[in-house]
């Protein structure tokens, strides 16, 4: 979801983290048997089942939900940390929240970018299931893909895969990952950020970002032409008030430290925080074509950063 309203009840407690102090350890080589990896779509199916409990953070759903991500890393040879956190729900209960990063090396392992998709929904009310296939099981499938093409093709640069936990009582898993951003070894010099990269009645994935980080403008101009499906730039400017999505997802605690960030999302739609917000009701073709256009971006971002860390200093 784009966080909307933030409430000072639920202020962040101290963290208690759950990993270890040495840095994000990269995976080996990939021993597992192909049929053992699932799809992004078919990661998307099983993550928004009725099983996931709505994936609220801090229950059983978002626990069984972390333990399919993790068997999914695995699968691709990738090593699996967690990074826990306590947090306030909006009972104003203290719950424990678990991010899962995994590293994949790169040529240069000074810089990384870093890939966030919040795993967490809003769980059960009244009796209904909220699956969240579209918030957000669509962003981890966007994560698993860029994993997927970076496995296959050595990035120039570090690529941590984050799935991040309460992401929707405040953006909690995202502060905590921000706040101990050391942890990983490396210097992050961007975060592309997916929170709902298919929803119902969309006809535009939104690119948001630019207007912080300009230099982003010709390759996200390229980007759109060459886009499967269409994509926009804008949502992130200060004047439009609700409509500016700056802080509203977990790029926002990246954007407060000065960190340069690309939000791919699509506005509201129908099933927005509703139970029909399921995999059935997806736009299967949109949603396959948002997943090659992050992949793409991912990629060309992974190269202009390349392109920043060898210019000449003076040129």
């Amino acid at each position: 979801m784009r966080f909307t309203i933030l409430l000072s009840a639920m202020a962040l407690l101290p963290v208690s983290a759950c990993i270890a102090d040495a840095p994000l350890q990269a995976g080996g080589s990939n021993t597992a048997q192909p049929t053992d990896i699932l799809t992004p779509v078919r990661i998307t199916e099983i993550l928004s089942a009725d099983d996931m409990q709505g994936r609220l953070a801090g229950e059983e759903g978002a626990a069984k939900a972390r333990i399919f991500l993790v068997e999914q890393l695995r699968r691709r040879g990738l090593t699996v940390s967690e990074q826990g956190f306590t947090f306030l729900n909006s009972q104003g209960e203290v719950k424990n929240g678990i991010n899962l990063l995994a590293r994949i090396n790169g040529k240069n392992s000074a810089s990384a970018m870093v890939i966030t998709a919040h795993y967490d929904h809003v769980g059960i009310i009244d009796g209904e299931t909220y699956n969240g296939a579209s918030d957000n099981a669509t962003g981890v499938a966007g994560a698993f893909a860029i994993a997927d093409q970076f496995l296959a093709e050595m990035p120039e640069n570090d690529v941590i895969i984050a799935f991040l936990d309460a992401e929707e009582p405040g953006l909690f898993g995202a502060k905590t990952f921000v706040k101990q951003r050391a942890f990983i070894g490396s210097d992050i010099a961007f975060n592309i950020n997916l929170d709902m990269i298919a929803g119902y009645e969309q006809d535009a994935l939104y690119a948001s970002g630019s207007y912080h980080n300009p230099q982003l403008l010709p390759l996200l101009t390229t980007l759109a032409q060459d886009a499967p499906i269409n994509v926009k730039l804008g949502h992130d400017r200060p004047e439009q008030g609700a409509d500016d999505w700056t802080l509203l997802s977990d790029h926002g605690p990246f954007h407060n430290e000065g960190i340069p960030f690309i939000y791919f999302g699509v506005e509201d739609h129908k099933y927005y925080h509703q139970p029909g917000d399921t995999f059935d009701t997806l736009p299967k073709e949109f949603f396959a074509g948002a997943l090659r256009t992050v992949v793409m971006a991912a990629q060309a971002i992974d190269r202009q950063l390349k392109t920043a860390a060898t210019k000449p200093p003076n040129d």
